[in-house]
C-alpha cells in the first residue's frame, strides 16, 4: 500500500521570500523522493504566491515544480491541487499540461477506508470582515473578467506586489501563532462542522502557516499543515496512521 501526502503554502514566486530558488528546489527534491512510494499528493492551496491564468498566458517561472508534478502524474501518482486565497484563479492549464486535478472547494473524500475533509482553509470561520470582503471580490466572475483585460505585464506584477505587501505587513512576515483551541477559527469551524458530519476522521487544512495536530474526538483529528517557506512540514497517511513530518534536505524528521 502506497502513502498519501498532504502539504500546502509554498507561496512560490513570492517577492517577500529571499530564498525562493532554494525553496522551490527543496520542494522539488521532496516530490522526487516520494514519487515511487506515493499513491497521491494533495496540495492544499497557496502553492503559488500569485497565479492568474489568462486565455493563452500563465505566469512565467515554476518550471522545476511544474515539471516534477507532470513527472509524478505520468508515473500514475494522483496530484490534487486546491486553490487557496493566493492562487484562486486557476483554469485548466495545470490539468491539461501537468495532469493535475484542481479543486476549488473543500473536498470530502474516502482514502483507505477513512473519511477526510480537505480544504485550504481560507474563509472557513474567519471572523475578519475585511478578509471576507476581499475574498468575495477575488471570487467575483465579473471582476475577474475585467482583470483579465489588463495586460499580464501589469496585472501579474500587481498581483505579486499585492501578495508581497500582504505578507510584509505581518510581524516578521509570519502568520500569528496558534491562538488556542477556543480561539483558533479553523478549530472552531471544524468542531461546528463535525456536529453534522460525525463520520469524518481527519480534517486537514493549510492557510494558517502553523503546525497543529489536535484530537477533537475519539475518532476525529484536525491537522494544519504548516508551510513550505520556513517549516517544510507535511502529513503522510499510510492507510493506518496519519503523521506530521518535516522535510530536511534529503531526509525526513518526525
Amino acid at each position: 500500500m502506497k502513502n498519501v501526502y498532504f502539504l500546502s503554502d509554498a507561496h512560490l514566486g513570492s517577492l517577500a521570500i529571499k530564498h525562493g530558488r532554494t525553496q522551490e528546489r527543496r520542494l522539488v527534491n521532496f516530490l522526487d523522493q516520494i514519487k515511487e512510494k506515493a499513491a497521491a499528493v494533495y496540495l492544499l492551496g497557496d502553492m503559488f504566491d500569485f497565479w492568474y491564468e489568462f486565455k493563452t498566458v500563465v505566469p512565467k517561472g515554476y518550471t522545476r515544480f511544474l515539471g516534477k508534478l507532470s513527472e509524478l502524474s505520468d508515473l500514475g501518482v494522483e496530484i490534487h491541487f486546491f486553490t487557496g486565497n493566493h492562487d484562486i484563479w486557476c483554469d485548466d492549464y495545470l490539468t491539461k499540461e501537468c495532469g493535475v486535478i484542481v479543486h476549488k472547494k473543500p473536498l470530502t473524500t474516502e482514502i483507505y477506508g477513512k473519511e477526510f475533509y480537505l480544504a485550504h482553509g481560507d474563509g472557513l470561520g474567519d471572523p475578519d470582515k475585511m478578509f471576507q470582503f476581499l475574498r468575495s471580490l477575488f471570487h467575483n466572475k465579473f471582476l475577474q473578467t475585467l482583470f483579465s483585460a489588463i495586460h499580464p505585464r501589469w496585472s501579474v506584477a500587481f498581483g505579486l506586489k499585492w501578495a508581497e505587501h500582504s505578507r510584509l505587513k505581518r510581524e516578521e512576515g509570519k502568520e500569528p501563532d496558534y491562538m488556542g483551541e477556543d480561539k483558533e477559527y479553523l478549530v472552531l469551524y471544524t468542531k461546528e462542522y463535525l456536529k453534522n458530519h460525525p463520520d469524518i476522521n481527519f480534517f486537514i487544512y493549510g492557510h494558517r502557516h502553523i503546525e497543529l495536530d489536535l484530537q477533537l474526538t475519539k475518532e476525529a483529528r484536525i491537522l494544519i499543515l504548516g508551510d513550505w517557506i520556513n517549516l517544510f512540514t507535511y502529513a503522510v497517511f499510510d492507510g493506518e496512521h496519519l503523521f506530521m513530518e518535516r522535510f530536511v534536505e534529503g531526509e525526513t524528521e518526525v
